[in-house]
């Protein structure tokens, strides 16, 4: 990585520590079929890696795992442990992992894989694994084939699958396989706001872009057909999970 664009990254890690509690909000958790599909048979100890506020954690944590949070952003650390005060919760980096090798039976990534440098990451996701662990990530994405959905992606940008344009994953991990789950997730309009707000692309535009953007969103809500003095929507996702074995 570059330093321009550590810079880069470091920058926005800040601004994403300003809107920590509307990424609580707005971003929606993960289907149990996809969390269930990416964790190893018999695993006890997982690292959710780039754990933002808890999204994830949260649902591996009901499973009766031993769970670790990593995370570099305090502010977003801080809104986990608030809900979370018994799992461990560290600052830390996909390139600098805060624990012992041959610690944990999978690495899971939710939403934040293209943060990383994918060379450095990969080193030490294989470094905390045990052997035959497995690297797991997933992203929500916005099924954009219903109408309002599709005029949302208009004003905030459309939705790219994330295996075929972002993601590399190489030695020492084999037996690369993707899934992909159809759900529905139910949320205020608010909270669509909130969602909007937390997005990287809103949180890093100046001031008077980011407020024509939620601005844009706040007239979609009072004007679509399908949305308009609507106290609650509807927005389909398509969840996509990747899971690769150390070997």
């Amino acid at each position: 990585m570059t330093r321009s664009k550590q810079q880069q990254r470091s920058r926005s890690f800040g601004a994403f520590g300003s809107e920590a509690a509307a990424y609580e909000r707005g971003r929606p958790s993960y289907p149990p079929e996809a969390i269930d599909w990416l964790l190893p048979p018999n695993a006890r100890d997982v690292l959710d890696l780039g754990a933002g506020t808890g999204k994830l954690t949260t649902r591996l944590v009901e499973r009766g795992l031993g769970v670790v949070a990593v995370d570099p952003i305090p502010e977003m650390l801080e809104l986990l442990s608030n809900s979370l005060p018994d799992t461990p919760a560290l600052l830390g980096t996909a390139e600098d992992i805060p624990l012992p090798d041959d610690s944990v039976d999978a690495v899971l990534v939710a939403q934040a894989w293209h943060w990383f440098d994918p060379e450095r990451a990969i080193k030490e996701v294989a470094r905390v694994l045990r052997p035959g662990g497995r690297l797991g990530l997933v992203w929500n994405t916005r099924d954009e084939r219903m109408g309002w959905v599709k005029d949302l992606g208009d004003i905030i940008g459309h939705e790219q699958d994330p295996f075929s344009h972002e993601v590399t994953l190489s030695e020492p991990f084999g037996n690369i396989e993707r899934h992909h789950v159809e759900w529905t997730n139910y949320l205020t309009p608010q909270a669509l706001i909130d969602l909007v707000a937390s997005r990287s692309y809103c949180i890093t535009s100046p001031a008077d872009v980011r407020t024509q953007t939620l601005e844009r969103v706040r007239h979609l809500l009072a004007t679509h057909p399908g949305l308009a003095n609507s106290t609650g929507l509807a927005l389909p996702y398509i969840t996509v999970a990747i899971r690769a074995t150390l070997t």
